[in-house]
């Protein structure tokens, strides 16, 4: 795949995430679903690693800024969002309230990455938050909004942020495959015990879950989350970031495709404004960070 087209397929890849919570979430409890994923993924990459002899951490320092960064953007995003949508918060509601993470990571890379953004890539965020707005609104009902809801999604809105941050700080030089390995396990050790202890563990194996199981592991964890990795490894954390403002529009396409939603005109044009904000992010210069893997 050529370094243009890994952004585009990242976007169309972590959009389709939503096919497998909406499918999966009615057959089992939100952390035994994680659990089972990371479980899964956890197998999966280790054995892949094993086959390719891929590099290893070489110090436990490397392991714990791998597990640090894991924890932050699988456990702690996903679980967040997970819970929060369990718990009654309308997914257009979780999504806008995760929408605030581009911003909010352009906010932290200036002052713990050395990152410089101009003008026009404020332009760009800003821009990129109003197309999320516009794609999001009529969406983002209060329906299932609690101080516990509401909570979780703030959780998953700081773990995405300061998950992307951390890994551009310190484990951007990983493996991709024993790094993500890594991450994975960690995330798995911290969600496996939490789901036995609060929840039943039950799991409804119908044909729909074991397809939203396997898409999840595959298209998400495998797929997207490596492309993920690699777009943080080479370019600018907020620039990465500004990629996320593309999400709910490409949702709101695959949805409208696939099951038939609704697509209102005023989410088309915010998949069009998100997309000036995106190209005006991604437009201008940055200074890099200042370290990529601390020893």
């Amino acid at each position: 795949m050529t370094a243009g087209l890994v952004p585009a397929v990242f976007v169309l890849l972590w959009s389709t995430g939503f096919i497998g919570a909406k499918l999966g979430l009615p057959h089992v409890e939100p952390l035994t679903f994680l659990a089972l994923r990371f479980a899964l993924v956890g197998v999966l990459l280790g054995s892949i690693c094993l086959v390719a002899r891929a590099p290893w951490p070489r110090s436990a320092r490397e392991y714990g800024h791998l597990a640090v960064a894991g924890l932050l953007v699988q456990a702690g995003y996903l679980g967040g969002v997970f819970s929060a949508i369990d718990l009654g918060l309308s997914a257009g509601a979780a999504a806008l309230i995760v929408g605030l993470q581009p911003l909010a990571t352009a906010c932290l890379a200036g002052p713990v990455l050395g990152e410089r953004i101009g003008r026009m890539q404020w332009l760009g965020f800003g821009l990129g938050l109003v197309g999320v707005l516009m794609v999001l609104g009529p969406k983002a009902n209060a329906t299932g909004a609690s101080v516990a809801s509401l909570g979780f999604a703030a959780v998953a809105l700081a773990s995405i942020t300061a998950g992307t941050v951390y890994q551009k700080r310190f484990a951007s030089g990983m493996d991709l495959r024993t790094g993500s390995l890594v991450q994975f396990v960690a995330a798995a050790l911290l969600l496996v015990p939490l789901a036995f202890f609060t929840e039943t563990m039950q799991v409804d194996w119908t044909g729909e879950f074991v397809f939203a199981l396997g898409w999840l592991v595959v298209v998400l964890s495998l797929g997207a989350i490596t492309l993920l990795n690699l777009l943080i490894r080479r370019g600018a954390a907020s620039k990465v970031a500004s990629l996320f403002y593309l999400t709910p529009g490409a949702t709101a396409l695959i949805a409208w495709a696939v099951f038939g939603e609704t697509l209102a005109p005023s989410g088309i044009a915010g998949l069009v404004v998100a997309a000036i904000g995106v190209a005006l992010v991604n437009a201008g210069g940055h200074v890099p960070a200042r370290a990529t893997l601390a020893r």
